[in-house]
């Protein structure tokens, strides 16, 4: 009986390994955002975006977009990829909201994710593709849709 006990016991312990263990491998696919891009869709004279990516940790990714214009910083908005709660979340800080805002990854391949987060305002949905060096990052919600297209500089 104590056998049986403990044979019950077992198989919660290892589902629970190895969906840790998925979550971190689902991660892992998200390295290929490392590094810096450049906005190639900005449409005002002497404005520049610059998004930046960096792995923080094994499984966190630190971010952070730079708007400028003519030069001078006119926003920064920061970002993280990290592993929460056994799930994988994009959280954006940004000035304008008091707390950052967690979208939780709903869709991810080799190439191209996909975070949401329903109750914010906007955006609601946040994805990024990769082409080759081209990224194309949207951001969607209450039927607006904006693009931003990025060229890796590095």
């Amino acid at each position: 009986m104590k056998i049986l006990l403990v044979l019950l016991l077992i198989p919660p312990v290892l589902t629970f390994a190895q969906k840790g263990e998925g979550i971190k491998a689902e991660f892992e696919k998200l390295y290929w955002l490392n590094g810096s891009w450049s906005q190639t869709n900005i449409t005002k004279p002497g404005q520049a975006l610059v998004e930046q990516w960096t792995k923080s940790g094994d499984y966190e990714m630190k971010g952070q977009a730079t708007t400028t214009q003519n030069g001078d910083t006119v926003f920064v908005e920061r970002t993280t990829l990290l592993i929460k709660d056994n799930s994988i979340y994009y959280v954006a800080d940004v000035p304008q909201n008091k707390q950052p805002v967690y979208f939780k990854l709903t869709a991810l391949t080799a190439s191209e994710f996909t975070c949401e987060n329903p109750q914010h305002d906007f955006p609601k949905k946040i994805t990024y593709k990769l082409s080759g060096t081209q990224l194309k990052a949207t951001i969607s919600g209450n039927g607006k849709s904006f693009d931003y297209l990025y060229e890796k500089k590095n």
